[in-house]
């Protein structure tokens, strides 16, 4: 009994420290076994590992891809025009005992610190050489590479390697962004004030081209007018004139009945004048006038006589013309040639039957 109940406890603690020696890595990390704050030894590989106990710490760290997303980042290209970049890397723990000697008990935290301050030096530097331009061009996939080369050497230092650099966005300032704003549509607008500046010169030619055929073609016209015009009032004359000097008396006999036929028209027409006008030369002179007009009228030629307008069949509205002008002639001086104007009007439209 005594000897059962001394080795269950030597056998307890040997457990115990047992337990305590073995450790196990997984194929995701990588282990160191410290001794008093010193690296005694460096696991890598996956497996079982045994340390002392309560003398020696094992410490573990990641072995896969971090990701490290940096904070917005100001920078200024070489045309001055300030942008801000939001970045991140991808980064591994690469040498874990020169990782150790770096950060110390830190750890990772301290470690993304110090990659920070790498990679956002090496991103001011990279964009500060090139113009804005390059920077929004497709050329920043040679920027991120250029940045991640610089990075590399420098992260190496903590044991790390900066798999990758990437800018995510790139934008302006928001203290900028009214000004830019206003300088794009300044642009714009100046643009437009070209394109409407050529339109309304290209209108201007159209319209000026417009104008000058239409008052060509109004000129032509007017001219092409004024020709047929005169062409027919030469006619007209000829026509005129060799009436005229077929029978003289005849013509100046038709053209009063018609200035009479002109002068009458109406119902309520009245003619305020005096007798002895030349107007009323066929009135007064009632005899001769009907001999002239019957000898005019045998001495005209055909076409003339047959052209004549039809003079008006006694009884119509002629007579009361007739009257309405004796009573207009009574009116200014009562004769009696103006009395006799009704019998006088048959006789001349006789004639000229």
């Amino acid at each position: 009994m005594r000897k059962t109940a001394f080795l269950i406890p030597v056998i307890a603690v040997a457990a115990v420290i047992g337990i305590l020696s073995v450790f196990i890595v997984d194929e995701r990390e990588k282990v160191l076994v410290l001794q008093f704050s010193k690296i005694i030894d460096v696991k890598e590989e996956p497996g079982i590992g045994f340390k002392i106990p309560f003398i020696q710490q094992v410490v573990r760290y990641d072995d896969r891809i971090l990701s490290r997303d940096m904070e917005p980042l100001e920078v200024t290209p070489l045309d001055d025009r300030r942008l801000v970049v939001d970045a991140f890397a991808r980064y591994r723990i690469a040498d874990v005992r020169r990782f150790r000697e770096a950060v110390g008990d830190g750890g990772i935290p301290f470690a993304e610190s110090r990659l920070d301050s790498i990679l956002r030096a090496q991103t001011r530097e990279v964009l500060g050489s090139v113009s804005s331009n390059d920077i929004l061009s497709s050329d920043r996939a040679t920027l991120m590479l250029r940045i991640r080369n610089a990075a590399i050497t420098e992260a190496r230092e903590l044991g790390l390697e900066v798999v990758d650099v990437r800018l995510l966005r790139t934008d302006l300032p928001a203290q900028n962004l009214d000004a830019t704003f206003a300088r794009m549509r300044a642009e714009r607008e100046r643009e437009a004030a070209d394109e409407i500046a050529r339109g309304n010169e290209a209108a201007q030619r159209v319209r000026a081209q417009a104008d000058r055929t239409k008052v060509e073609l109004v000129s032509d016209a007017r001219r092409q007018a004024e020709i047929t015009r005169g062409e027919a009032d030469a006619r007209s004359n000829a026509i005129f004139n060799e009436a005229f000097g077929a029978n003289a008396e005849f013509f100046e006999f038709y053209r009063s009945l018609d200035a009479y036929r002109m002068a009458l028209k109406g119902s309520n027409s009245s003619i305020v004048m005096s007798p002895e006008s030349d107007f009323f030369r066929y009135f007064n002179n009632a005899g001769s006038s009907l001999a002239t007009a019957s000898q005019a009228v045998s001495n005209a030629p055909e076409g003339a006589t047959q052209d004549a307008p039809e003079a008006p069949q006694p009884g119509t509205d002629q007579p009361e013309a007739g009257a309405e002008t004796g009573d207009a002639q009574t009116g200014d001086a009562q004769t009696g040639d103006s009395q006799t104007d009704g019998a006088q009007t048959d006789d001349v439209e006789a004639a000229a039957e």
